[in-house]
Order: C-alpha cells, then sequence, then structure tokens
C-alpha cells in the first residue's frame, strides 16, 4: 500500500466547500472509487489552524494511482481548477508506506471490562513459564 499525502490551507469561506468534496463520499473519492487500486481517502483537519488540512490517498500501488490519474484526467483537472479557487496553497508532500502501526492504550487498563483483565492476567500468569524475566509484566522484552 501507498499512501500520498497533501497538505492544504484553505480559504476560510471555501472551507465547506473543500471539506464536501475531499470528506467522505465526496468529489476526490467518487472520482477514483471505480478505479483499480484506490482504496480511500483521509481528511484531516489541523486542531491549532482549522485552515490547514492533510488529505491522505490511500492506493494499492504508486503505478495504479498514475494509470487512474491518466484515465481520469479531465475530472481531475476539473476538480483542481475547483480547489485553485478554494485553497491558498497545495502541497503533495510525498508518497509513503506504512512500516509499523502501534496500538496505545491508556495506563492502568482503563476502559476495559474486568473480564478483559481477568484474561490478561491469566495469560501473564502463563506466559511468565514461556518467556524472559520480566516479559509477563511488560508484555515486551526490553
Amino acid at each position: 500500500m501507498v499512501e500520498i499525502v497533501w497538505e492544504f490551507v484553505v480559504r476560510e469561506e471555501a472551507r465547506g466547500q473543500f471539506e464536501l468534496a475531499y470528506g467522505p463520499g465526496g468529489a476526490w473519492s467518487r472520482l477514483f472509487a471505480r478505479c483499480p487500486g484506490f482504496r480511500g481517502l483521509t481528511l484531516l483537519r489541523d486542531v491549532r489552524n482549522p485552515r490547514r488540512y492533510l488529505a491522505i490517498e490511500l492506493w494499492e500501488t504508486e503505478a495504479q494511482r498514475e494509470q487512474a490519474l491518466a484515465e481520469a484526467r479531465a475530472g481531475y483537472a476539473e476538480l483542481n481548477a475547483a480547489l485553485a479557487d478554494w485553497s491558498e496553497s497545495r502541497t503533495e508532500l510525498g508518497a509513503f508506506r506504512v512500516l509499523a502501526e502501534a496500538t496505545v492504550r491508556p495506563p492502568g487498563g482503563a476502559g476495559r471490562s474486568k473480564a478483559v483483565e481477568a484474561g490478561r492476567r491469566d495469560h501473564r500468569a502463563g506466559a511468565v513459564e514461556k518467556y524472559p524475566k520480566g516479559f509477563a509484566e511488560t508484555g515486551h522484552f526490553w
């Protein structure tokens, strides 16, 4: 999978239009929805600057993205023309691949049920015999 990351700074008066076009089911997703390899678009808005957005396109391969851009050239040009009116800047930050994902849980098991915690304690108790000292308490070797 490849993720194409864009940064946009959108004019205040055009934020609603921009969010509709790049949000769920918007013009951008509809343009590529039937293209092989397109897996979706994530739109993020900066919490400190509500005019700044990141759009992350998800594609199976860069080649499929390039093919889709070529095949949807007219629709892509039309969408870019509208975007030019809505934004102050538009920057493709690059193409990225996910190397690892992390799950972060609150300390102390907040939000977990007692049954889940009991199961984790039982699992950890069994881990003591299988893994090096310290693994059962922390869930990792370091």
